[in-house]
């Protein structure tokens, strides 16, 4: 067998309404509660705000956290936990706030400065205890952030990996369907690019990831079409969470560094960029990850079962793209208003991903992220 480090992730909690626990796993004395306006105005933070506040930790909101979030938006919450002196922090809702909620605890506990632990296992100091309720990126220690001109910078390091996390389906019950659509092609790339990483997959990334592909792309459309269908949003969470285990441990690749700078120069979400990408990326990697994408073809297509390599490769990549139409993501560039000449200045951006880019199955020189960008225009 391959030698390999595998890094479990936090200790996890799952089941409806069990966000409601997390009071009584925290430390005493004020937390950090960091969301959105939307979760917030949906009354979705409500019964684990008022267990916190029940039990004696008064909740310190920051409720600011926007899509991408900004270094200016992250320092703010920093700002608040500094000025409360919070013993503690909780991420709650989708991947902005929990980047918002990883990296502000790591700041308010070591007091490093930003710039100094940019890239992968620089941060090494000690954060203040921090769980996190959300959809797939609490599995990770991973914060991305939207810095200036654009461009994001990450922290990759294990501190950032959360106590507790808490899977509760109940709490993205009735969410549209394109922020379901968004999140779930998000964690289908997360699995996909995790079993084909170039560099640390192994084979317990390789198996979360196997099923994480299979829970994703079963229940997808379900979870669009059904918003209240409880089985399907389980399903969806507990997929999302795997993935998000696989490719902590086996890094993603080409789809999220080329997505990247749809995000942070045009401000899509992070889903819909990556869906964006997916099919072409997947296409300029076909030949050097033919046998893993034949592999994964299996899981979403059994009757290709016994064809050659190649055909199960190409089936991958029309099934993937056939998901991301069907749930609702219109799938050109030119429909989220990004003009052609635009294109240029993409590709030059997505090359700043060098951590993404080197863990692709195949390179992505600035040439080649310039030709995949006309192809999903």
């Amino acid at each position: 067998m391959q030698s390999f480090t595998f890094h479990p992730g936090p200790r996890l909690i799952s089941g409806a309404g069990e966000a409601v626990p997390l009071a009584g796993k925290l430390p005493a004395g004020p937390c950090l509660f960091v969301t959105d306006q939307q979760v917030v105005r949906l009354g979705l933070t409500d019964d684990c705000r008022g267990a916190l506040e029940a039990s004696g930790r008064p909740v310190v909101l920051f409720d600011s956290v926007e899509a991408d979030p900004s270094r200016a938006t992250l320092m703010a919450a920093v700002a608040a936990g500094e000025a409360a002196a919070v013993r503690s922090v909780i991420g709650f809702g989708g991947g902005s706030p929990m980047d918002v909620a990883k990296l502000a605890a790591y700041l308010l506990g070591s007091g490093d400065e930003l710039d100094e632990i940019w890239g992968v296992d620089v941060a090494q100091g000690a954060r203040l205890p921090l769980a996190l309720a959300g959809t797939g990126s609490e599995a990770s220690p991973i914060s991305v952030i939207t810095c200036e001109g654009g461009v994001k910078l990450a922290v990759n390091a294990r501190p950032l990996t959360a106590d507790w996390a808490v899977l509760d389906a109940t709490l993205t019950l009735g969410l549209p369907p394109h922020v379901t659509a968004a999140t779930g092609i998000d964690a289908i790339v997360h699995a996909v690019e995790a079993f084909t990483s170039a560099r640390l997959k192994n084979p317990l990334s390789d198996a979360l990831a196997r099923e994480a592909l299979r829970l994703l792309s079963a229940n997808l459309l379900t979870a669009c079409n059904q918003p209240d269908n409880f089985e399907a949003r389980s399903a969806m969470l507990l997929g999302a969470h795997l993935a998000g285990l696989a490719f902590a441990n086996a890094p993603v690749a080409g789809v999220h560094a080329l997505a990247y700078p749809l995000g942070g120069i045009h401000h899509l979400p992070h889903g819909v960029s990556n869906a964006l990408m997916l099919r072409h990326v997947l296409a300029h990697n076909s030949e050097a990850a033919r046998d893993h994408y034949a592999e994964l073809a299996e899981i979403i297509a059994p009757e290709c079962v016994g064809q050659g390599s190649q055909a199960r490769a190409a089936l991958l990549i029309e099934r993937l793209d056939l998901l991301v139409t069907e749930s609702g993501i219109a799938p050109r560039l030119r429909d989220h208003g990004i003009q052609e000449q635009h294109i240029p200045l993409l590709a030059s951006e997505a090359m700043k991903q060098g951590r993404l880019l080197v863990n692709n199955p195949c390179p992505i020189a600035e040439a080649d992220a310039r030709r995949l960008y006309e192809a999903a225009w």
